[in-house]
């Protein structure tokens, strides 16, 4: 536990220091939102609500963690390879980019609330559906970024093998915000697959990341 706070410690000091990082992922949601206002002239159906609202969030997760692994410099690694267990770099990592996750899943909310209005029935619900969606996005991509970061073409291979991981938990979180915005019954088995899926992503990325990091 010591490694897992003393490496998120550095990763929040790191992100501080290079805040462009999460203004440029900011500066991405309202650019993408305000062109989706333009576009629906503000009159949008509410089912295209929920669609347009996990895709521009999913792309801005993988544009966010996708620096997560391939910032880091050999160097660097074989430094942490040398001081930090495996196990206590991935969940590190998994942990900082579910806090990033979850900061900019709030705003993107704000934002699209803010230029395409707030059809909500179920307020509630879809925060807690957006924030399991954050967690499950933090977990998948962050492993994905690890595997991709030992490619040379590693945003194409990052999409390749992150879209097919995250689709069944997007199909959850986009049926779950349906429920949210029709004013349905609850959801509760995809709310508890979604935390589900999560726990198994997180037991893979502590079975699989330490034979990437030995390599």
């Amino acid at each position: 536990m010591k490694e897992v706070l003393a490496f998120l410690r550095k990763e929040v000091m790191l992100e501080w220091r290079q805040r462009f990082a999460v203004s440029g992922v900011i500066l991405y949601l309202v650019s993408t939102v305000f062109v989706a206002y333009l576009a629906f002239d503000g009159l949008i159906p509410v089912q295209t609500w929920n669609a347009l609202f996990w895709l521009i969030m999913l792309f801005a997760s993988v544009n966010a963690i996708l620096k997560s692994f391939m910032q880091e410099a050999e160097s660097r690694q074989l430094f942490y390879y040398t001081h930090i267990s495996a196990r206590g770099v991935i969940n590190a990592k998994i942990l900082y980019n579910a806090s990033l996750m979850t900061i900019l899943g709030l705003a993107g909310f704000g934002i699209f609330v803010l230029f395409m209005g707030n059809p909500l029935v179920h307020t509630g619900l879809f925060l807690l559906n957006l924030f399991l969606g954050m967690l499950g996005f933090a977990s998948v991509l962050t492993l994905v970024s690890a595997i991709a970061s030992r490619a040379r073409n590693n945003f194409t291979l990052m999409a390749v093998l992150g879209f097919p991981l995250i689709l069944p938990m997007l199909l959850l979180l986009i049926r779950v915000s349906s429920t949210a915005l029709t004013g349905g019954s609850a959801g509760v088995s995809d709310i508890l697959i979604s935390a589900l899926l999560i726990i198994i992503t997180v037991i893979l990325s502590n079975l699989l990341f330490p034979y990437i990091w030995k390599e």
